[in-house]
């Protein structure tokens, strides 16, 4: 017959085990790899926030509106794609609608945008990209495509009382392309479009 002592050996070990790799993995790990992402890569490890000035204005990884008190598009801006993240763009809601092609409601809001876009922009329904109408996957994409950035040029620039030429180029200076020269399609942050607009306003 063994012992208690002999009985509770594999416990004590199993316990000192459990210790050990709660030390090193559940403290020691993220730890290193916290400092090594502050060291390393420091904006994008504190959510590549971006600040005008002192002040921190939003995420190049999140979108955002661009809308007054009353939720209406503020015509001065570029505005995003939809969002169908909580109100729009909240992190704690990802996701999309999850509605079908046929599904009425998704129906109904996309005639809506079309409708909105064709009399804010004077575009018709075949110069309006797709993005311009749909929600991304997550609900947070901060980009647009080129083609929905320069279908607001005139509109922004008659509000800002600038030269369509001149925006034109501003908004071609921030076009990305895509990710390792061959993956995605070319893109545009609208935040960062925004800045470079408030720069070029003065």
């Amino acid at each position: 017959m063994s012992s208690p002592r002999t009985a509770a050996r594999p416990y004590w070990v199993a316990i000192r085990a459990m210790l050990v790799f709660t030390a090193v993995l559940g403290i020691g790990y993220p730890l290193v790899i916290t400092a090594v992402g502050q060291l390393a890569l420091p904006a994008q490890a504190n959510g590549s926030l971006v600040t005008v000035g002192a002040q921190t204005v939003g995420s190049t990884l999140i979108g955002q509106s661009f809308v007054d008190a009353d939720g209406n598009p503020l015509p001065g801006w570029f505005q995003p794609r939809p969002s169908a993240a909580g109100d729009g763009y909240d992190a704690a809601a990802s996701g999309a609608s999850n509605a079908g092609p046929e599904n009425a409601d998704l129906v109904q809001a996309i005639t809506e945008r079309r409708a909105a876009i064709e009399e804010s922009d004077g575009a018709t329904a075949e110069q309006i990209p797709a993005d311009a109408l749909t929600a991304s996957a997550s609900g947070l994409d901060p980009h647009i495509s080129p083609a929905y950035a320069l279908l607001q040029v005139g509109r922004v620039a008659a509000e800002r009382g600038l030269a369509e030429a001149d925006v034109r180029a501003l908004v071609e200076s921030q076009v990305q392309g895509r990710d390792l020269g061959y993956l995605g399609d070319p893109t545009v942050n609208v935040l960062e479009l925004n800045i470079a607009l408030a720069r070029l306003v003065g």
